[in-house]
């Protein structure tokens, strides 16, 4: 499996038989490695539905007819729009083909740009047996302990670039307590106000924790 990083909080799991593509933002987004035009997507997910995040999930879902995994606010909206959807909420589980994805918790805020306000969530991933967690927007919390607990997280996808979000300090103990194998930063750098040191982060978390963190560049990939 290859874990693709596509800039801010965008990636793609690519399992060869499936492509999941996580919060697609890529219009507007200025470290955007590919266009939305050029996305692959068997199934999109989203963590919340700020502009930041559920980009291009539109006219992505609707031109490879990939259905979206969303809260169920965000969901209603998006199949107004003719979007093929499911509609979980907190602690549900969707199951495909290639796995499941379970929405957990965040704390952050989350607003809609057609004014839709919704509940933001992580996301526990099972894809083809690897637990992948994009923990979406969200400050540390100690819960996040409990959401590795059942499913050992392999790989952990990091908000660090504070302002909006946790930040690369803060980011060392959501490390500590999620146990992820592997830690892959993101939400930092696309912004002035989200700029901060990915090596920091990586030095500071190999020192105090198990896990290794892999810095990618937009574009670049993680295999397991």
């Amino acid at each position: 499996m290859e874990v693709r990083f596509l800039g801010h909080a965008c990636f793609e799991l690519d399992g060869g038989d499936a492509t999941v593509l996580i919060d697609p933002f890529l219009t507007g987004n200025p470290k955007a490695a590919i266009s939305a035009g050029d996305a692959a997507a068997t199934t999109i997910l989203l963590t919340h539905g700020h502009a930041d995040h559920i980009g291009d999930t539109v006219g992505i879902a609707n031109r490879t007819g990939a259905p979206v995994v969303a809260i169920v606010e965000i969901a209603n909206e998006l199949a107004a729009d003719g979007v093929d959807v499911r509609d979980p909420n907190m602690g549900g589980t969707v199951k495909f083909d290639w796995g499941w994805v379970k929405l957990v918790p965040a704390w952050h805020t989350s607003t809609t740009p057609k004014g839709t306000v919704n509940v933001p969530a992580g996301l526990l991933i099972n894809f083809e047996d690897t637990i992948v967690y994009h923990t979406g927007d969200t400050c540390v919390f100690s819960d996040m302990a409990l959401i590795g607990k059942r499913h050992p997280i392999d790989i952990a996808l990091m908000c660090i670039g504070g302002h909006y979000t946790m930040d690369r300090v803060d980011a060392v103990d959501a490390a500590e307590l999620t146990g992820a194998k592997t830690v892959i930063p993101c939400h930092y750098n696309t912004f002035p106000p989200i700029e901060t040191d990915a090596e920091a982060f990586k030095s500071d978390v190999e020192s105090a924790t198990s896990s290794n963190v892999v810095v990618l560049d937009p574009g670049q990939s993680h295999s397991t």
